[in-house]
């Protein structure tokens, strides 16, 4: 975007600034823009191997930021593995755990882009907690092993826990069970099958169960818990956690509104433009603040499609997709660079048509 603005203003002062919502890119996004570093520490990936997952630093060492996908997401498994019976949680645990290990006491964790339903079972493994069987045995990884739980033991948990500010940057409202529930909605996606989605639904509800009679809290409602296959349930439960919306905690965390006091137009993007975007996602909140300080902005996509107009209402003023023409989804992508430059520069000369009137 930054080139396809110098490409027709040369002298333009352009301020590229990150953005996320708590989903994938997170890390960057703070550590970019607060000047800090990026850890890769190996975990647990979703389906049990060992992956390389980085997670963040931020600025004068003010705390740690985490993402879940990073460990324990969709983009970690080939689509013909994706299984969301088994796929495990475990890994984000070990990248709180390292945090923790790091002396980090102050955590933002991202929670978006999930392979798993296990209700963050796995993470709570890892942080120490004992989830048994009916035989007192522990269970095995997994959304599926959940409809065996009977009893949930946590005086092995992390103690450092206890010591912690850990704020959850969640996008979603979605509860934990239920047909707007983690498994009913996002579980398709993830590999699930109708069968599978009933299967999961359950055990998830057997989780809750056990986690209001062990723990006292009671998560089948909680906005949000449903986020990440059911990970922000457990990030309640077990870490007694804040839910807080992504985007609200990156523009804060980014000092946003700092940069809109001198700014004249505003470019921002994601992959895809849809009535969704105004569900918590980057480009809605980035519109939203512009709004307020009446700057227009041009909202650049792979794919702009549905009811999108809407977006018309809520700060954005241009909403164009970068594609030339009838192009496959791989050429797009391989492409995305120069299409992006290219869409950018044609809009910003739209942009300059109009103001020579």
């Amino acid at each position: 975007m930054a080139q396809g603005i110098k490409q027709v203003l040369a002298d333009t002062e352009t301020i590229i600034l990150p953005m996320a919502d708590g989903g994938e890119g997170t890390v960057e996004a703070l550590t970019y823009s607060t000047q800090g570093q990026i850890v890769n520490t190996e975990v647990t990936g979703p389906l049990g191997e060992r992956v390389t997952a980085k997670w963040g630093i931020l600025g004068n060492r003010a705390g740690a930021v985490i993402e879940m996908a990073a460990a324990s997401g969709i983009n970690l498994v080939p689509k013909e593995q994706l299984n969301p019976l088994i796929a495990t949680t475990y890994g984000t645990g070990e990248l709180i755990r390292a945090a923790l290990d790091a002396g980090y006491r102050k955590l933002i964790i991202g929670i978006g882009g999930s392979a798993t339903n296990d209700g963050g079972a796995g993470m709570a493994q890892a942080l120490g907690a004992k989830l048994l069987d009916s035989q007192g045995e522990e269970l095995c990884r997994g959304g599926a092993a959940l409809a065996k739980l009977k009893r949930i033991d946590i005086t092995l948990m992390d103690s450092r826990i206890a010591d912690c500010e850990i704020t959850i940057a969640c996008d979603v409202t979605n509860p934990l069970c239920g047909e707007q529930g983690a498994t009913e909605v996002y579980g398709p996606q993830k590999g699930a099958d109708k069968e599978m989605c009933r299967q999961l639904d359950k055990a998830l509800a057997n989780y809750a169960r056990v986690i209001e009679h062990d723990l006292g809290i009671n998560i089948m409602n909680i906005p949000g818990a449903g986020a990440a296959g059911g990970l922000g349930a457990g990030l309640i439960a077990f870490l007694k956690v804040r839910l807080v919306s992504g985007i609200d905690i990156i523009t804060e965390a980014v000092g946003f509104t700092n940069y809109l006091k001198d700014a004249s137009l505003i470019f921002t993007g994601e992959g895809k433009i849809d009535s969704q975007t105004l569900f918590g996602k980057t480009v809605a909140g980035i519109a939203a603040r512009a709004k307020a300080h009446h700057i227009p902005v041009v909202a650049i996509a792979g794919e702009v499609a549905g009811n999108y107009r809407e977006l018309y209402q809520h700060g954005i003023d241009a909403a164009l997709s970068i594609t030339p023409g009838p192009i496959s989804l791989e050429e797009s992508m391989a492409n995305a660079e120069k299409l992006i430059t290219d869409t950018t520069e044609r809009a910003l000369k739209l942009i300059l048509i109009n103001l020579k009137r």
